[in-house]
């Protein structure tokens, strides 16, 4: 010990108060790190483009990383990854649409991820693949998303026949991501027969799912007042079946009673398929009761629909519905990118805060500008 170099402060005198030593330093770092400033980010180069054929292929085979890779190229906001993106949905498209789509949704605390978790096992315990899209919601001030669902859903995610995908709402109503019809089409390409997309849960204006699945399914719960009353009539006349979830223990028998009062308001609602009289059914995820009877349900109304040639027309309409919300998606943003209009906006939006100008006075000059650039 006595070789032990000493910090020069050291006091030969007080020995006893100094335990420090110097060692001898590493001889040579990473000069590969030591070349980069700290705090900086460091951009890649020469980063692999994505094959979408090759990639293609590897979905349909059920790959289950390539089918990770695909959501997240087409869930990208980068202008070079959007013909990527849409080369793949077009090698995908004749393997796609062989599922039933299942919206799920109802007020936050009905156990929507609970259900979801004990629905998905029973169904992949028949045979079945099962893709779950859990919207998260946006931050409207931060712009994050939890993402928490696939934790939520320990059970089903390990399952091999299951394939959990979250992904936040991006601020669009409903809390349906804006991809999440393409994120449908690459699931059923990959074998998934059953897609479950779970929203958020706001209230009436969850009706953008009902344009995008062909079963609509309404989680309520007991207890949490007028029940009738708390949950408004527009939702539930998108409804296809009204689930009374947490019926089990001392709530069980609430949730029957519950269950009636939801069928005798029902019955004088117009249902949300033609020919299709919504019902209320009680269902308990944690014991997993009543799960066969909702299958059972959906599966009645799948043969129903099909036989009548409501199923196929209801696809017809939301893909025309899908294609006109991307016709004002890209109108909006080639509006708001437009250089004239950039440079126009920030003085019409101050000449309105500031009581100057009329909003629809403001609003003529900005489409004045943005179509006289056009010609």
């Amino acid at each position: 010990m006595t070789d032990e170099k000493k910090p020069e402060w050291f006091d030969p005198e007080k020995a006893d108060s100094f335990s420090s030593v110097v060692k001898p330093g590493v001889a040579a770092g990473n000069t590969e790190r030591s070349a980069v400033k700290s705090g900086r980010f460091v951009k890649k180069n020469n980063v692999p483009r994505i094959d979408p054929v090759s990639l293609a292929e590897d979905i349909k085979a059920g790959g289950r990383t390539a089918l990770a890779k695909g959501i997240t190229l087409i869930e990208s906001n980068a202008e070079h990854d959007f013909q990527t993106a849409q080369t793949l949905l077009q090698k995908l498209l004749p393997e796609s649409g062989r599922s039933i789509r299942v919206g799920i949704t109802g007020v936050p605390g009905a156990g929507k991820s609970t259900f979801i978790e004990s629905f998905g096992s029973y169904l992949c315990s028949k045979g079945h693949k099962v893709a779950v899209l859990a919207v998260d919601p946006t931050s409207s001030l931060t712009g994050g998303s939890i993402l928490g669902d696939k934790t939520r859903m320990e059970k089903l995610a390990r399952n091999p026949r299951a394939f959990i995908r979250p992904s936040p709402s991006g601020g669009k109503l409903g809390g349906v991501h804006r991809k999440t019809r393409e994120t449908m089409l690459l699931c059923e390409a990959a074998g998934f027969d059953i897609i479950l997309v779970e929203t958020v849960g706001v209230g009436q204006s969850e009706v953008i799912v009902r344009d995008m699945v062909d079963f609509f399914m309404l989680l309520v719960l007991t207890g949490a007042g007028d029940e009738l009353q708390g949950m408004k009539k527009g939702i539930m006349e998108l409804a296809d079946a009204v689930i009374v979830n947490k019926a089990d223990g001392s709530n069980e028998q609430s949730a029957k009673k519950t269950k009636e009062e939801y069928n005798r308001i029902l019955h004088f609602l117009q249902p949300a398929t033609k020919g299709w009289q919504t019902a209320a059914l009680t269902s308990s995820a944690l014991q997993d009761k009543g799960i066969e009877e909702i299958w059972t349900t959906i599966r009645a109304f799948e043969s129903f629909t099909k036989n009548n040639g409501i199923f196929d027309e209801r696809r017809r309409l939301q893909t025309k519905q899908w294609l006109n919300d991307i016709i004002i998606d890209q109108l909006q943003a080639s509006f708001f990118h437009h250089p004239e209009v950039k440079y126009l906006l920030p003085k019409v939006e101050n000449e309105v805060i500031s009581g100057n100008r009329p909003v629809a006075s403001g609003v003529e000059d900005l489409f004045k500008a943005f179509f006289e650039a056009k010609k």
